[in-house]
């Protein structure tokens, strides 16, 4: 008989505690992190590789995990960055010929703790009314540290607000980025383009690689530089443009990457994604405030405030830019929420500067937001910001059927 499972706990800092079943890394122990929730029908192994959950605990809504075991090619980043998984049901068959080792093997590997059997429901809910907690995940026993104990820990965690996670996943050395999405390129959203591409330095907040691989297929030659690099050492690698990717925690924290923005705008065409988005805002002079539970989950209803068209999106991030301060400083609004009227994008009017909150590489619709890559491409040859009627036009292009045949065919 196999050995059962040793028991563990998600504690709040309201007080509320789950119990349940450890998996993945078994070493009694207590992790401290931001509770919060995705709602992805599928996707964990990208999930669990994205850095922008650096200091989260993340909770699954969908009820069973695990049933498509973890492969060596679906990776967003080198490692896991999350502290804790939290999952109402781990399947214990894994069915996906893809499937190289069990999740939970995984997860060990990986130096990472979940937790299994306890109700998501009842702690979405919970988070969706009470907005995001801190929590701790324990697989220490009961006698060793009571409940009332891991509650105080949850209360006295540092949180998200204020620190600075960046520093935590950026690559700290200079990389070529030459890999494209090979086979998942899809023949229909491909453009064509002339034989010139695009010198881009892109610097890594906590990136996830598919956004590296959609800047190459899409004309661009990509530099990926630590997020703390400062302008001349970015402007050493003569770059026509300028990105700068997602990443985990409060955006205000990132101080020196803000001030490189700062000194670079009008310098280069920028764009941002997540992150990137929030970073350029403060960097105009807008605020950023925090999300009450975020937004997380590869569903979320964005509309185009030009063409009014609604795009599927997938999304990860627990701030958001203010809109009065950012049309305060320039900016315009392109992108918003229709789930609770956020902003998701927006332009510079006089800048080539852009930037949306949410993740164009990650197929959700699945290729809704493709577009605004090339809308990148066309801002550094033109230098100027990309305007609705020219997300409309880039977005048009991607699902020409004549277009896709002729590119995928050259």
């Amino acid at each position: 008989m196999p050995t059962p499972p040793p028991p563990a706990r998600l504690a709040l800092e309201d007080g509320c505690v789950f119990t349940g079943q450890a998996f993945g890394d078994l070493t009694p122990r207590t992790t401290d992190g931001e509770v919060c929730f995705n709602t992805s029908l599928t996707g964990y192994q990208e999930i669990l590789t994205d850095p922008s959950y650096a200091g989260q605990i993340v909770t699954m809504t969908y009820p069973l995990i695990g049933n498509t075991g973890v492969n060596d090619i679906d990776l967003e980043s080198r490692k896991l960055f999350v502290r804790g998984f939290v999952v109402r049901e781990l399947s214990n068959a894994v069915s996906n010929h893809r499937a190289a080792r069990k999740l939970e093997e995984w997860l060990a590997a990986q130096h990472v703790t979940g937790i299994t059997g306890i109700d998501t429901r009842a702690l979405t809910r919970k988070l969706r009314t009470d907005g995001a907690m801190k929590g701790v995940l324990s697989t220490m026993p009961r006698e060793e540290v009571s409940d009332k104990q891991l509650v105080e820990q949850a209360r006295l965690s540092p949180g998200l607000v204020g620190i600075n996670l960046v520093e935590t996943v950026t690559q700290r050395k200079t990389v070529r980025w030459e890999q494209n999405l090979g086979d998942w390129a899809p023949i229909q959203g491909k453009v064509l383009r002339d034989n010139k591409r695009m010198n881009v330095v892109a610097l890594d907040c906590g990136a996830k690689l598919n956004i590296l691989r959609n800047l190459v297929d899409s004309g661009c030659d990509v530099t990926v530089l630590p997020y703390d690099s400062t302008p001349q050492q970015i402007m050493e690698h003569k770059p026509e443009g300028l990105f700068i990717s997602n990443g985990p925690g409060d955006p205000a924290a990132v101080a020196q990457t803000i001030d490189t923005l700062k000194q670079l705008k009008g310098k280069l065409p920028i764009f941002g994604i997540c992150l990137g988005h929030q970073l350029l805002g403060l960097a105009l002079g807008a605020s950023t405030y925090k999300l009450k539970f975020g937004h997380r989950g590869g569903n979320q209803p964005v509309q185009n405030l030009h063409t009014q068209k609604v795009e599927i999106t997938s999304q990860n991030h627990g701030f958001a830019v203010e809109v009065d301060s950012l049309e305060k400083v320039g900016g315009e609004p392109t992108h918003i929420n229709l789930n609770d009227r956020t902003l998701e994008g927006f332009r510079h009017k006089s800048e080539p500067i852009f930037a949306v909150q949410y993740h164009p590489e990650a197929s959700p619709g699945p290729h809704d937001a493709r577009y605004l890559f090339d809308c990148f491409v066309t801002m550094i040859r033109t230098g100027k910001s990309p305007t609705g009627h020219d997300m409309d036009l880039a977005q048009r292009a991607r699902n020409k059927p004549e277009v896709a045949a002729v590119a995928g065919a050259s």
